[in-house]
């Protein structure tokens, strides 16, 4: 490795940091949403892969050190993974402490990034002499993992129900292509359909706004009001163990540790499971409160950066709702990226943990400084001037144009279809993750037939 491509690496940390650090602070914008298209992009356009591993994890960090300002400062979570905050949060808020809130929760979440990097690598380590019996039985192992994730949904007899009519959608419409030769038959659809996925909620609302009756339902607040507080300047370089206290610094360390041995786990079940479970037995609501917040986003980091290395450093294979979601394009942007041959087989352990700590460390060194320093003033920036529809456009736009790369014109409409679908099930209570296992799993299950 040459001084080259880890100054190409430092470069994309700093991008990532700085871009991630702006739209973890924007509310409600989904981390697949944000991260996938971004990454899958960058590996369509050619990039080296120390370039976007170092980038991705750098966006990561970013994103779970930002997408809880939001939620101190209005109780609205910058991401899916800081939604189990809210209620802690607002009680900080309530109490007159958003600025502790911000504080607590980043520190937290550096805790997670510094436990969790070192786990990963251990349990990958643990992993890898099975890698290739895993490997060997992947479509099963998809199939049974979209069984799991649908048993563990609001909806389970929905999300049970749906999986093979879901894998025949996406086999059916993989099958239309290679009939009418718009690609070749040993080309597999795959990045268009995937990010049809993410943006399936997007697509049906705004199906929604274009019914009359449905729109004329959906309430008018007209320009909603949201006061922030201007938080106490810290002096110096801010040290996360001096702003938690040593329970909370244990705490997070703790979850941090369970969250990635549990990366294979549903990241949201894990948080609001654990973050309750190590803070029930505090009387008092502030302290509570302080703690289960710095111990959730510490789990929350954590499960995200082991979710992605784990199954990256030892299978080569998307084995967590983590790899499978947000950091797919790590695994599988075709034809760059395929299940032979990806991260896991271009770069050597060494080179990925390389590129992970630049990642991280340029994340930590600008976000967490930039989150304690001006988490208010950058919060009130983002609200004031940045829309969430614009960011919204942005990604939609960015999925439209790689469907057309994918498989022309005629795929565009395909990767609506199965967005509208997605977004459809994803209302009745069907989550990201058992789409994403059929959408991984449907070549194995139809081959059955």
């Amino acid at each position: 490795m040459d001084a080259m491509i880890i100054l190409q690496m430092i470069l994309a940390g700093i991008g990532g940091a700085v871009l991630y650090t702006l739209i973890g602070i924007a509310p409600g914008t989904d981390e697949t949403a944000v991260l996938a298209p971004v990454t899958i992009a960058l590996a369509l356009s050619g990039v080296s892969p120390y370039v976007i591993l170092a980038f991705f994890i750098s966006a990561i960090v970013a994103k779970k050190l930002t997408d809880s300002i939001p939620v101190a400062v209005a109780g609205i979570p910058g991401g899916v993974m800081a939604a189990p905050m809210v209620e802690h949060a607002m009680v900080l808020k309530k109490h007159g402490l958003p600025d502790v809130s911000i504080k607590k929760m980043a520190s937290g979440s550096v805790i997670g990034t510094l436990v969790s990097i070192p786990a990963s690598f251990l349990i990958a380590n643990a992993i890898l002499p099975y890698a290739d019996v895993i490997s060997k039985h992947a479509g099963l192992i998809f199939f049974l993992g979209a069984v799991f994730l649908a048993l563990m949904t609001n909806n389970k007899i929905l999300s049970l129900l749906i999986i093979v009519p879901f894998a025949i959608l996406i086999q059916g419409l993989r099958h239309l292509y290679w009939g009418l030769e718009i690609v070749p038959p040993e080309t597999t659809v795959f990045v268009s359909f995937f990010l049809g996925i993410t943006i399936g909620p997007i697509v049906v609302t705004l199906f929604d706004l274009l019914n009359k009756d449905a729109r004329e339902k959906i309430p008018f607040l007209g320009k909603k009001e949201i006061s922030v507080k201007k938080s106490d300047k810290v002096k110096g370089i801010p040290n996360p163990f001096n702003i938690l206290t040593k329970k909370e610094s244990a705490t997070s360390a703790l979850g941090s540790l369970i969250g990635s041995v549990t990366f294979f786990l549903s990241p949201v079940g894990m948080t609001v499971f654990l973050g309750e479970f190590l803070t029930r037995h505090i009387k008092d609501p502030v302290k509570r409160a302080s703690r289960a917040i710095s111990t959730m986003d510490g789990l929350t980091n954590a499960s995200y950066i082991s979710g992605t290395l784990i199954p990256l450093i030892a299978i080569g294979l998307p084995l967590s709702p983590m790899a499978i979601g947000p950091a797919a394009g790590l695994f599988n942007a075709p034809p760059v990226f395929t299940p032979e041959h990806n991260i896991h087989h271009i770069l050597s352990m060494s080179e990925i943990m390389l590129a992970t700590i630049i990642g991280a460390v340029i994340a930590l060194l600008i976000t967490f400084y930039i989150t304690i320093k001006f988490a208010s003033e950058i919060c009130a920036f983002v609200f004031k001037y940045i829309p969430h529809e614009a960011l919204i456009g942005l990604f939609a736009g960015l999925v439209v144009m790689l469907a057309f790369m994918d498989a022309g014109w005629i795929n565009i409409f395909g990767t609506f279809l199965i967005a509208f679908v997605s977004g459809i099930l994803f209302r009745n209570g069907v989550n990201y993750g058992v789409m994403f296992m059929i959408l991984y799993a449907a070549p194995w299950m139809l081959g059955w037939f």
